[in-house]
Order: structure tokens, then sequence, then C-alpha cells
């Protein structure tokens, strides 16, 4: 087993799991590719470039200007990362806006007789759900915040043992 780990890197079950995904994404290509392989071959590539050439400088251009805004903290204060409480949260927002905004802007006129639902609430809905992912993260942000400083007033509160008087 050692061995094994040593040459692949990891674990049989981390390998089986890859294969796993591999097969299913080799299932769904297939099937995809059957129906329509024109289209999917284009929306593949589109999405590669709007990923690539769009999308990754926007959100990184967003992430560098997050972390130099608020780069200036109290220097007295404990070191807890906070960059991830807010990208968490962002990442999901934008996930969800990305796989519902036709009907999140409204362009549903096909989906509202399959779904039942009127255009209307998917927006306010999106946007709750985009309050509460970031209130969530707050709130962890604030019980880990303060746990470092109950933890580091434990330390200060330890005082050396006095040295000038007998044990």
């Amino acid at each position: 087993m050692a061995r094994f780990t040593r040459w692949y890197g990891s674990g049989p079950l981390h390998l089986l799991v890859l294969l796993a995904s591999f097969a299913l994404t080799g299932y769904a290509m297939v099937r995809l590719f059957a129906v329509q392989p024109f289209a999917v071959a284009i929306w593949f590539v589109g999405a590669a470039i709007l990923h690539d050439l769009v999308l990754l400088p926007l959100y990184s251009l967003a992430d560098l200007s997050a972390l130099s805004v608020l780069r200036h903290r109290a220097a007295d204060g404990p070191a807890v990362p906070w960059i991830n409480h807010l990208r968490v949260p962002a990442f999901l927002s934008g996930l969800l806006l990305l796989v519902w905004f036709p009907l999140i802007l409204r362009m549903s006129a096909p989906y509202t007789r399959d779904t039942g639902l009127s255009d209307t609430v998917y927006l306010g809905r999106w946007l709750a759900i985009t309050g509460v992912l970031f209130a969530a993260s707050a709130v962890a942000f604030a019980l880990r915040l303060r746990r470092a400083r109950r933890a580091g007033r434990g330390d200060r509160g330890r005082t050396a043992p006095d040295r000038g008087a007998p044990s």
C-alpha cells in the first residue's frame, strides 16, 4: 500500500473516485455529442473563452481589490484569515447567478409554464440567498475572531513565575 501511495501520490480510493468521475464525464460527453455535436462543441469553446478571457480577469481583479482595500487592520488584533469569508459566499452567489440567470433576469418566457411560478420571484430569492450566505459567513468569521481573541487573552493572562520568590 505504501508503495502504491508513493507511486500514485494518494490512496486507492482517490484513484477509484477519479476514474469514476472520468467515466461519468466521458459517458455524458458521448451522450451530448450524439445529440448535437456542433452545438456542444461551440458551447465548450465558448465557455472556455468566456471563462479564461472575461471571467477570470474580472474575479481576479475583484479579489485583488478586496485584498488591497481590506488589508489595513489593527496590528494588535488577532490574525484571523478573513478573505475566504468573503470569497466563498461571493463564489456561491455568482455560481447561482450563472446557473439561474435567465430566471433571475426575467428572460424566462418559456420556463414560466414549466415551473408554475412567475418570473418576478427569482431575483428576490437570489438576493435573499446571497444575503444569507454573506450573513452566515460573517457569523462564522465573528466566531473565529472571538475564539482567537479569547485564546490571545488566555496567553496574556498567564504571567511568568516570579523569579525572586523562593519556591
